[in-house]
């Protein structure tokens, strides 16, 4: 199981199609990635003659992304070969990380499963989408879904289906705006994903071009993050300008494996023991010349720092209405043995 019970982040390195169709520089995502905290690097596969009509596939495409005079030529492009893909799965193979994939129509989905893919996303184009979801879930294979754009009913449904055959699913709260705003995150539909499917790992697929919606959505709740990534967000296409590149990447993944050790409540008996009260802690002392039986009160005592500390003054509560067994004279510090 990769995601059932899972406690502690899973990040998945979303190349999508940022790789520009080139499967040397797909390679050097891999490479890459996997070595600034990534637990998987994910791709996107299409059979663009069978996922889109022919209208559509032979619509003309100007604008500043394309790499194609039609939809159809721009999308092609983008793609690598059946063979490149399989190399990328034996690489990924070698290199111990998770190969994760969408399938975005049925063919691809029949390939992916041929080459014994790791993990199939279902993106959230096909939240919904019950006919294909079944297909996948069939398949018994670790599925990640994301839910942008879906409504609690679609959401349901397609869970319920892939309950059935598997248990081992992440749901990602996802936002369709590309890029995602700060102001349009909805981090807190974490807490309503975790509360309405218990029995669902939840995490984050995320379209904002920032590193902060990590650890706040793994204090609401998610272990599971996607996000895409890119070697320069002035690349042609139009993904890479949400992605985050290298460094962003690293820090991404460092700051949400970062938060479980900062929630830890600090161990009790450590306080006060730090170096610098250890250097600078003020030690109790009288501020007057006090005779034996005395009694230790608010105004007789004051805070002096030594080379060595005695009693702390943070530790007054223990001492104050005590009565000290000697003669002390202004400015001396005050020792338990003193009191009784």
């Amino acid at each position: 199981m990769i995601f059932k019970d899972r406690k502690t982040p899973f990040i998945i390195a979303e190349v999508g199609q940022n790789h520009q169709g080139s499967f040397e520089n797909a390679l050097k995502y891999i490479d890459t990635f996997s070595q600034l905290g990534a637990n998987a690097i994910k791709f996107q596969n299409r059979n663009n003659k069978y996922l889109f009509a022919e209208e559509s596939y032979n619509k003309p495409y100007e604008s500043d992304n394309s790499f194609g005079k039609t939809y159809g030529e721009h999308r092609e492009f983008l793609e690598l070969s059946l063979d490149e893909i399989k190399e990328i799965r034996a690489y990924l193979k070698k290199k111990n990380l998770y190969f994760i994939s969408t399938p975005f129509d049925e063919p691809s989905l029949e390939f992916l499963l041929s080459i014994d893919i790791d993990i199939i996303k279902i993106a959230s184009f096909d939240i919904g989408n019950l006919p294909f979801i079944n297909r996948i879930a069939k398949a018994q294979k670790p599925t990640v879904v994301s839910i942008g754009g879906g409504k609690s009913d679609q959401v349901k449904s397609s869970i319920e289906i892939l309950k059935k055959k598997t248990s081992d699913l992440a749901l990602l709260h996802c936002v369709s705006e590309y890029p995602c705003t700060y102001d349009r995150l909805g981090l807190e539909n974490i807490k309503l994903l975790k509360s309405e499917f218990p029995e669902v790992t939840v995490g984050l697929s995320d379209h904002f071009n920032g590193i902060l919606s990590g650890p706040i959505a793994f204090m609401m709740g998610a272990v599971v993050f996607e996000k895409h990534v890119t070697f320069n967000r002035a690349n042609k296409g139009t993904d890479h300008s949400f992605s985050l590149e290298a460094e962003g990447f690293r820090k991404f993944a460092r700051d949400i494996n970062r938060v479980p050790a900062m929630m830890k409540t600090k161990d009790q008996s450590t306080l006060g023991k730090e170096p610098v009260f250890i250097k600078l802690g003020k030690s109790v002392v009288t501020n007057q010349n006090l005779k034996k039986n005395d009694v230790l009160t608010l105004d007789n005592l004051s805070g002096k720092i030594f080379n060595k500390q005695y009693i702390p003054v943070r530790e007054t509560n223990k001492i104050i209405g005590k009565k000290i067994n000697v003669d002390l004279a202004e400015g001396k510090p005050i020792k338990f043995e003193y009191l009784h």
